[in-house]
């Protein structure tokens, strides 16, 4: 068989007239009145939010002022705190960069130099695919399904791991799945199944802040499993999916003790640190997150669900439940012959841009072609009229 990491992207078929991948897509996306494409946030400020909006000229002076590593405790700390992780907490061992992609580069480094192959979920948002095939890492995926069904993933995982490491997105972008819709049962097997097999497991918790005060799938203490465990780990978490700081964020990487010092080295030759100042800001975003549990976040995701499920109820567009209420909505189109790269392009047309599946499907871009990616982390006026957009569109096409 051979690996994904050595051949095209779903985007790159000669000839084809595709964007070689989505983070094209959603720079085309930035020119649109009704983007929908990124899942990065674009939201307004709540009441409490303006508030440490107007207070940046007092947290910027505060952190010129300070020490680097008293706004990188402060922030971590506030973080796990939120996250409800204190394992993670009292090793104190994460490092930090300022995109969940230098974090994946990171991660792909040390798989390269380990000269380890790749098991990596799909679908999954193909950065993960990107990244780590431009860095010749070789990959093969391994269908979501596998997951679903905590009694007999042991031996599923068994049967269809052959590699080296394990890199798995919970709760996933696009379709919302997580492991913690079983409670812990999920984790406690893939983590089983590593350590038995001497597997790496790579995890992307990027979305992990939308499993927070859920009753259904509360997030549990993931690191203390990890590290009592004894398996060998690379997890990333990330602030660029949940607040609305204009992409003023920090992501986190969190290593095993017998890898850590080998990641550490790779760390430091990719950056230095962190604006304190955003990390200054940011502690605030993740306090007031804390008082309201979540509230101002979940609130607009919520409300633009609902609309997007109202406005295209009955239409071609087929609205897939999530394990997590994340925030992104994955459509299935119900048609026999509109796949969506044509449906993005329509849409497109009209002013309203969303993610094509093809490209979530890495290894089986024709698969992805059965779906499509909204964003919900919109303004909810700008994001209702969007729905009014795409509804019209869809009739024609019904």
């Amino acid at each position: 068989m051979t690996p994904h990491g050595t051949t095209a992207g779903p985007g790159t078929a000669q000839g084809s007239g595709l964007l070689p991948d989505l983070t094209q897509h959603e720079i085309q996306a930035l020119r649109t009145r009704f983007n929908l494409a990124d899942a990065h946030t674009h939201q307004r400020q709540s009441a409490a939010q303006r508030g440490i909006v107007e207070r940046l000229p007092e947290l910027w002076y505060e952190a010129e002022n300070g020490l680097q590593a008293t706004y990188e405790q402060r922030f971590t700390e506030a973080f796990f705190r939120l996250h409800r992780q204190p394992t993670a907490l009292a090793k104190n061992k994460t490092l930090l960069s300022y995109a969940a992609s230098i974090s994946t580069m990171v991660a792909g480094m040390y798989l390269k130099k380990q000269r380890m192959d790749v098991t990596l979920i799909e679908p999954c948002f193909d950065n993960l695919y990107d990244v780590l095939r431009n860095m010749d890492v070789p990959l093969y995926p391994i269908d979501e399904a596998v997951l679903h069904d905590p009694d007999s993933l042991y031996e599923r995982l068994r049967r269809q791991v052959r590699t080296d490491a394990l890199f798995l997105v919970d709760p996933n972008n696009p379709t919302g799945f997580s492991l913690l819709k079983h409670g812990r049962k999920g984790f406690e097997e893939v983590v089983r199944f590593c350590k038995d097999h001497d597997k790496l497991l790579l995890i992307d918790f990027c979305f992990a802040a939308f499993t927070l005060f859920d009753p259904e799938v509360a997030r549990f203490d993931v690191y203390e499993l990890l590290e009592n465990s004894g398996v060998r780990y690379l997890a990333i978490e990330d602030t660029g999916k949940t607040w609305p700081v204009q992409d003023a964020k920090c992501a986190l990487i969190t290593a095993s003790d017998d890898i850590r010092k080998e990641v550490y080295n790779l760390h430091t030759s990719v950056l230095l640190n962190v604006s304190p100042f955003v990390l200054n800001m940011l502690t605030q975003y993740v306090e007031d997150s804390r008082r309201d549990e979540l509230g101002s976040v979940r609130q607009v995701l919520d409300e633009n669900r609902d609309v997007a499920r109202k406005a295209l109820d009955g239409s071609i567009l087929r609205y897939e439940e999530p394990a997590v209420k994340v925030s992104v909505a994955w459509f299935r189109i119900d048609h026999p012959e509109l796949r969506a790269s044509e449906l993005q392009r329509l849409l497109a047309i009209e002013g309203v841009y969303v993610l094509p599946g093809r490209y979530f499907f890495w290894s089986q871009p024709g698969k992805g072609e059965a779906y499509v990616r909204l964003a919900l982390a919109r303004e909810p006026r700008l994001f209702a009229e969007a729905m009014v957009r795409t509804r019209e569109v869809l009739d024609r096409h019904a």
